[in-house]
């Protein structure tokens, strides 16, 4: 354990400060396809009685209008969040008609891709400005990349922290940029040590063999519908996944806050020649927002993302340029398909204590061959994760897998000892302790454990994925919401569709002027 981290512990530990660490805010994203009673694609409309995907704050789509996103609120404890983000759940499956949320990441057999509904938000500015985004990503990715699903895990630490770290430090930078500087760290950390949350959490080491459409591809064939690789973790985060000749040479530096919005800036202000060849429109129908290297910034896929709260019409990177980072998404986590909700509160738990090793934690910035190690590394283990004996690479030189996380589980294990200190009890410990025994056998890991299941029922990949969806709504719909709960969110739902009414009533320039302005917006920011 380094000395910094030692003195960063050795202060929140103190009898003033160890109250703090119950203060961090914790947010789910979880994205699901609906599917019909035969695990096919429901190509129905996102349902009406869930409300506006464009106004509704818990319940929206991501890019079809089948792939759902359920979004809870910021809380302080992760056992709270899990409880609204199954609250989301009971109130959806009481809408949906003989459908139900498809359990894994990688999708469900897919129709051919000009069927694959793209979401739809409505008449509005913004929400046909959401609409032309996704015909944009169809038109660069295709569509069949978009209907993988994912967890993000939203994490913040207490306003209050930083300044005493900061202090203590004798650190002379404004607070404002003290905080982004810490937060640009932990995402440099996290670039050196997520490989280990691929291994202990990945689960889709198997897809549906449509799901390639006879690209070529590396994969072994378990059976005549199902691909995997034996020894992959997330073959959701491989390089089956987005493949982006364009975003290949966007590598946004996460050495400071300015270069991460310079080079993304860049990306969002810089055509790129396939795209433009292709034009925005065609026969005066709009094909793309614009033809630069990003439409926008979300475009960018990236396993953790710096974030701030924006404010109506404003874009992410201004809202970083101008107020600095507020709290870090981590985007690479798999949807387990054995749970319900796709993650529990012992990865949750887990989570913290690891998010909050890579704050505290010695971070230098990632020079030379460091990068593309960490690129490496992450790549491996989501192909081959539990090889028997495979090495990573660690400032140049080979390690066993198993040995560095053994030792990164020793380190984090200071944190979940702080955690639990703080927030009483022994929960963080219990969680990292089930991690480390994955560790000493890989059969424990999601990933192993799909692959078991599906040998060991004889399954194809969507056969495993149904039984599984069918046994979740099943709990879901044993225990409905109380009344009082069930009408909260009626209500909900009746208020986004006013919302969007409004907004398609409000009187507004043509959507040309207004994609212009918000094309605008970035070129004319200072960076």
């Amino acid at each position: 354990m380094s000395d910094l981290l030692s003195r960063r512990l050795a202060l929140l530990g103190e009898r003033a400060n160890l109250a703090l660490l119950t203060q961090c805010l914790h947010g789910i994203e979880r994205e699901c396809l609906r599917v019909d009673a035969h695990g096919q694609l429901a190509l129905t409309p996102h349902p009406a009685a869930l409300g506006s995907a464009l106004t509704h704050p818990q319940i929206t789509t991501d890019y079809s209008e089948s792939l759902l996103e359920f979004i809870t609120p910021a809380e302080p404890d992760p056992a709270a969040t899990l409880a609204d983000l199954e609250q989301i759940h009971r109130f959806a499956y009481s809408k949906l008609d003989g459908e139900y949320l498809w359990s894994p990441s990688m999708p469900c057999p897919l129709p051919e891709e000009e069927r694959i509904p793209i979401a739809r938000y409505g008449d509005s500015h913004i929400g046909q400005l959401k609409y032309v985004y996704r015909k944009g990503l169809a038109l660069r990715y295709g569509k069949t990349m978009q209907c993988i699903a994912g967890i993000h895990y939203n994490f913040s630490l207490p306003e209050a922290l930083w300044p005493l770290l900061q202090q203590a430090e004798g650190n002379t930078q404004s607070p404002r940029d003290y905080q982004s500087a810490r937060y640009i760290a932990l995402i440099r950390n996290f670039r050196r040590y997520s490989w280990l949350l691929m291994y202990l959490f990945g689960a889709s080491p198997t897809l549906d063999a449509g799901f390639l459409r006879g690209r070529p591809h590396q994969l072994k064939q378990l059976d005549e519908h199902t691909l995997y690789l034996p020894y992959a973790t997330s073959l959701r985060m491989s390089d089956l996944g987005y493949q982006s000749s364009a975003q290949a040479g966007l590598t946004p530096c996460y050495n400071d806050l300015a270069s991460y919005t310079h080079s993304l800036h860049q990306a969002v202000s810089t055509p790129y020649p396939a795209y433009a060849e292709i034009g925005t429109k065609q026969n005066g129908e709009w094909l793309q927002l614009n033809t630069n290297i990003l439409q926008i910034e979300n475009e960018y896929y990236s396993n953790i993302r710096p974030k701030r709260v924006t404010y109506s019409g404003e874009r992410p990177i201004q809202a970083l340029m101008a107020r600095g980072v507020q709290y870090v998404e981590a985007r690479c986590l798999d949807i387990n398909p054995f749970l319900p909700l796709g993650i529990d509160l012992t990865e949750a738990r887990f989570l913290d204590a690891f998010l909050l090793f890579c704050t505290l934690q010695d971070s230098p910035e990632l020079a030379g061959t460091e990068c593309r190690d960490c690129t490496d590394n992450f790549l491996k283990v989501v192909k081959e994760g539990r090889r028997p004996g495979l090495h990573l690479q660690r400032h140049g030189e080979p390690v066993e897998l198993q040995a560095w996380a053994h030792q990164l589980l020793d380190s984090i294990q200071q944190l979940a000892t702080l955690l639990d200190n703080s927030h009483g009890g022994d929960s963080h410990t219990q969680a990292l302790a089930a991690q480390r025994a994955k560790v000493d056998d890989p059969a424990l890991t999601p990933s192993a454990q799909v692959l078991a299941s599906l040998q060991e029922h004889g399954e194809s990949f969507t056969e495993f994925a149904l039984r599984q969806s069918q046994a979740h709504a099943e709990y879901f719909r044993s225990q409905p919401l109380s009344s009082t709960e069930q009408a909260a969110f009626e209500e909900s739902v009746r208020q986004s569709l006013a919302e969007q009414a409004e907004l398609e009533r409000a009187p507004v320039s043509d959507f040309d002027t207004f994609v212009a302005a918000y094309q605008a917006s970035i070129l004319t920011l200072a960076v």
